[in-house]
């Protein structure tokens, strides 16, 4: 998987990408990730390449020249085709379905803004793919970016050690994860729930099942009327335990949409 990363700021990358899971991945080239500095296609001495918005208001906009050119010299520098990403609070929600496509397109090219964003015609001329964090406001795209690189990367064969871990990470199922406990048993009163420690392993693996429904349906069940139709008839049995109410609701819309499909 190749990663580059078009920014303003290339030092906040540093000792990202030699850090943990991802350094790891990248010593062993799995992974690539290459960041460029904006700065170098300034076009000028002082490294400018933000201007006054037409029109008036506060703050500056990134200039589109310096953008179109950056990323057509980035392209060619890799003979596999890039989808260029930009960082936007407009674009498409990052979540674990987006990170799945990303993944599947091994090349991505990132433009991460600050100020007030870029020149519209960067969007009207490249066509990126917009992607958001979440309906809040940050400094820049850099650590959107690191985000997205995080997502796509845990996706990446051989990034993270135990593929396990990854195919029961919380979202890959629509479920969130289940509590984990480790030693020492007891901490401040607070003990480890006796199932974890009876070595059962299929009473271990109903528990957490159990948790990691009771999770879900109380704080996101939007989660259960995405994934209903994908869970195992095994957790639909459990959500219809916990959270009646829900899944009624769930069960009525879906038979309203197959009636509609007819």
């Amino acid at each position: 998987m190749h990663f580059d990363v078009l920014t303003l700021f290339p030092g906040l990358f540093d000792r990202f990408k030699i850090e943990g899971v991802l350094g790891r991945a990248v010593e062993a080239g799995i992974l690539e990730v290459d960041v460029y500095d904006l700065r170098r296609w300034a076009g000028n001495r002082w490294g400018q390449i933000d201007d006054e918005p037409y029109g008036g208001g506060a703050g500056m906009v990134i200039q589109a020249p310096p953008v179109l050119e950056a990323v057509r010299e980035i392209l060619p520098m890799s003979p596999q085709p890039a989808r260029v990403v930009l960082l936007s609070p407009r674009g498409r929600p990052l979540n674990q379905d987006l990170a799945e496509e990303l993944r599947d397109l091994g090349r991505v090219l990132m433009l991460c803004g600050r100020y007030e964003g870029f020149d519209e015609r960067v969007v009207e001329i490249l066509d990126p793919l917009e992607i958001s964090l979440g309906d809040f406001v940050l400094g820049g795209g850099e650590v959107a970016a690191m985000a997205v690189i995080e997502a796509v990367s845990r996706l990446v064969p051989g990034v993270v050690g135990d593929p396990l871990s990854v195919a029961e990470d919380s979202f890959s199922v629509g479920l969130l994860d289940y509590p984990c406990y480790t030693r020492p048993a007891e901490v401040e009163g607070r003990i480890v729930p006796n199932i974890l420690l009876s070595g059962h392993h299929a009473k271990i693996r109903r528990w957490r099942i159990e948790r990691a429904v009771e999770a879900t349906v109380t704080r996101r069940p939007d989660l259960v009327k995405k994934y209903w139709n994908k869970y195992p008839d095994e957790v639909r049995r459990l959500i219809r335990r916990y959270a009646p109410d829900l899944a009624e609701i769930v069960e009525r819309a879906e038979a309203e949409k197959n009636r509609g499909r007819k």
